[in-house]
């Protein structure tokens, strides 16, 4: 008992699935007529409704993707018009390439100029030559459906807690293990009640996307100063008016970088949605990476990064956009890019026209370029994948062997020869000093429930995992963002990196370490250390540039140098939202060694991707997610009692 309690919650995965089973089976059968059989048939009523929701998302989809792509064949085929089925002119083509790349230029000059504006034209223009226009098309026509559902349910439910507090206290314990969960985890409820495909990919999309824009929804509301809502009150408006007129608009950057966050989650997430049938750049990504074709796989990793930055600046130029108000200007200027934009929509018809006299071989190359009739880079970089493998193998093969025997194996050893009851108390322990005996019993209850089922040795085997990515994450990322922040350019610099580098979906990061390093522990470790140091990084700078600037002045009047001032005043004062950028490496690490276990780890998500692959494995998907979140919210808990503690202390708050 005292080394390992006994698996109690063994049996609940076969509960769950048998009540899944029921659900989707027994549940209040229903008849439904079957035109293939001609006859009714009895069918439940929850299979009946998730099958409807997939059928409504993917239309949606497919009608989006037939635009971008293939024309409108979608509408088409629901409709009984036998003139518009034949004839082939009477059906809506598909955009050219160059149309959506003028609109994304034209995007982006009007919600943030020039640098933006060539930062999408590039983006596209290189998806476009390289041929991978039609996947990233079928990744944007995903996101273009998950994201607005996201935002939407976003606003609603935040907006409902805002209004009650009882939902506000129902949702947030929701939200914490919502943003916990891995990726993973939301893929094997919805394969079983949705299915696989696209619209099964955009549904767990939109479930894991949604609990950020309820957050910053209704964070954003709360922040409305009292005086603005008096203002609306004493103006006579009700509660409609009051919500859609003063609240809503008094946040809107709030609830706009909402959006932004939105968006690059169901992109992370599209990446994700590809084990479940998805299609995209993600699903080729995967295809890439399991056939080991590095160079393909990093070509088409670029082509990720690229749309995820555009989308990324766009939103957040939206965001940081300031409302135009007009008056007396004529209609030109007041409607400018709506009018480029049908400018542009025209001249690139027109050019998809002219292209098609002048390339003789049938493929126009003004309307869509084909993957075959594209540039690639897959040799160049295959070329130089096989060169490092020829020059740098024997080093890094050492270097691989050194930190696996000397290092992980250890260290992993020490991990599983850990008595639960030790584990207990010293977690329980830290618990109580942090926060007294109400963090105690929390963080407990967390262990208890990992402890109970059958998986508590590989839970340790990823805390294990995650232990040393945290540790080596902060370290280098204290150290940076300490450099950084001493000077206002390096400052700026490393900000910048981190904005680029944190929109790359993580799937992205495993493929140079494979390509270094192969199928190992240390290829999930080294892609951990480097998605994880990020916000480490960046609530360094951050903490440490808010230090008053009154305090530092006095530390150097004091004559202290720079590097005792840095050491006794700014770290000390800073050092509470620093460990706030910890705790974020602890959730991005974690994720991170989830990621990891396609490539062969034997933790928790390993044991997830199992599941995914098993007809029966809704109940096992579902308590190794809660595994996984429960390790993060314990984590996530004591960093949060801990530096409200030490500003407590520093007077800080």
């Amino acid at each position: 008992m005292l080394w390992r309690l006994p698996a109690y919650l063994a049996g609940v995965p076969a509960i769950l699935n048998d009540s899944v089973e029921f659900l989707m089976f027994e549940w209040i059968p229903i008849e439904k007529y079957n035109i293939e059989i001609e006859d009714y048939e009895e069918t439940a009523l929850l299979r009946e409704i998730t099958r409807s929701i997939s059928g409504a998302l993917l239309f949606c989809i497919e009608l989006v993707r037939e635009i971008l792509l293939g024309g409108v064949k979608t509408i088409v085929a629901f409709t009984s018009w036998d003139y518009v089925r034949d004839n082939s002119w009477a059906q809506w083509p598909a955009l050219p390439w160059t149309v959506v790349s003028g609109s994304a230029i034209v995007l982006g000059y009007a919600l943030k100029g020039k640098w933006l504006a060539l930062l999408a034209g590039f983006a596209t223009i290189y998806i476009a030559v390289f041929g991978q226009w039609e996947p990233a098309m079928e990744t944007l026509s995903f996101v273009m459906i998950a994201a607005p559902l996201s935002v939407f349910l976003g606003l609603v439910f935040g907006v409902w807690a805002y209004k009650s507090r009882v939902v506000e206290a129902a949702l947030m314990p929701l939200l914490n293990i919502a943003q916990t969960m891995p990726h993973f985890s939301y893929l094997v409820p919805v394969t079983v009640f949705f299915g696989v495909g696209d619209h099964a990919g955009a549904i767990a999309t939109v479930i894991f996307a949604t609990p950020p824009m309820i957050r910053l929804t209704l964070l954003g509301l709360k922040s409305v100063p009292t005086e603005v809502i008096e203002a609306g009150i004493m103006n006579g408006c009700n509660k409609y008016q009051l919500l859609f007129k003063v609240l809503i608009p008094s946040e809107r950057h709030q609830i706009l970088i909402g959006v932004n966050q939105v968006i690059m989650q169901c992109l992370a997430m599209a990446v994700i949605a590809s084990f479940i049938g998805a299609k995209g750049l993600g699903f080729n990504l995967l295809l890439a990476l399991n056939q080991l074709r590095i160079g393909q796989a990093l070509e088409l990793g670029i082509c990720i990064v690229l749309i995820a930055v555009v989308l990324d600046k766009l939103s957040l130029g939206w965001a940081n956009k300031q409302i135009d108000y007009f008056a007396d200007l004529s209609f030109l200027k007041r409607h400018k890019y709506p009018l480029i934009l049908g400018g542009v929509l025209l001249t690139g018809i027109l050019l998809a026209y002219i292209g098609s006299f002048i390339f003789k071989d049938g493929i126009n190359y003004f309307y869509l370029i084909p993957h075959n009739k594209g540039i690639t880079t897959e040799n160049f970089w295959q070329s130089g994948v096989d060169w490092m493998v020829d020059n740098w193998y024997q080093g890094l093969q050492v270097f691989n062997t050194a930190l696996i025997v000397n290092v992980l194996l250890p260290m992993k050893h020490a991990y599983l020869s850990m008595p639960v009851s030790a584990t207990f108390v010293l977690v329980m322990g830290i618990g109580y000093i942090i926060g007294g005996i109400r963090s105690a019993l929390v963080v407990g209850g967390f262990l208890l429930y990992i402890a109970t089922t059958e998986w508590w040795d590989r839970a340790l085997i990823t805390a294990y995992m995650t232990t040393i990515g945290v540790i080596v994450s902060a370290i280098i990322g204290i150290a940076v963002g300490s450099l950084c922040a001493q000077k206002a350019f390096a400052t700026k610099f490393i900000l910048l990196v981190c904005d680029t580098l944190q929109t790359f979906p993580s799937f992205i990061y495993l493929i140079p370490v494979i390509m270094l390093f192969g199928v190992t522990d240390t290829s999930v470790l080294i892609a951990v250390i480097i998605y994880a140091t990020i916000p480490a990084i960046r609530y360094t700078v951050e903490g440490l540039r808010n230090v008053p600037q009154s305090l530092q002045d006095a530390g150097t009047m004091s004559g202290v140098n720079r590097l005792q001032r840095l050491v006794e005043i700014e770290l000390p004062l800073a050092f509470p939202h620093i460990m706030l950028g910890i705790n974020q490496t602890v959730v991005f690490a974690l994720f991170m060694v989830i990621i990891g276990a396609m490539i062969g780890t034997d933790d928790l998500g390993q044991y997830i991707l199992k599941a995914l692959s098993d007809k029966n494995g809704t109940g096992n998907g579902l308590m190794l997610g809660l595994c996984v979140a429960f390790i993060g919210l314990t984590v996530d808990h004591l960093i949060l009692r801990w530096s409200a503690e030490r500003k407590k202390a520093l007077g800080v708050i």
